[in-house]
């Protein structure tokens, strides 16, 4: 593992991102970003529809697709922004949404 450096100040662009991986790692640049290529096309194969829906970088986080069930139109529902006023509320189609959650080792970078 490369010896780590102090923080950095400013958030890094794709290209500083890739030149830093690296010089760090001694790695073409051109096969850095061949791997992080490949990486979200292994995202994209885990969470497609019809996929296991998760995906998990180790020890870093776990991608997880969620599916929220379709809502239907309601009348009348107390306004919780205007107490004893009503409103309407709209129906919703079926949705899936992608859920990100740290693990272990980048919750401990954090502290």
């Amino acid at each position: 593992m490369a010896k780590a450096k102090g923080p950095v100040k400013k958030a890094l662009t794709k290209s500083e991102m890739y030149r830093d991986i690296s010089e760090a790692t001694g790695v073409p640049r051109k096969n850095v970003a061949a791997v992080f290529d490949e990486i979200g096309v292994l995202i994209d194969r885990h969470i497609k529809k019809g996929a296991v829906g998760q995906f998990t970088l180790p020890g870093l986080l776990k991608v997880r697709t969620i599916k929220k069930p379709a809502r239907k139109a309601q009348k009348g529902v107390p306004n919780p922004f205007r107490p004893g006023e009503l409103m309407d509320v709209p129906a919703k189609p079926a949705t899936t949404v992608v859920k990100i959650r740290p693990l272990k080792k980048l919750k401990g970078m954090v502290n």
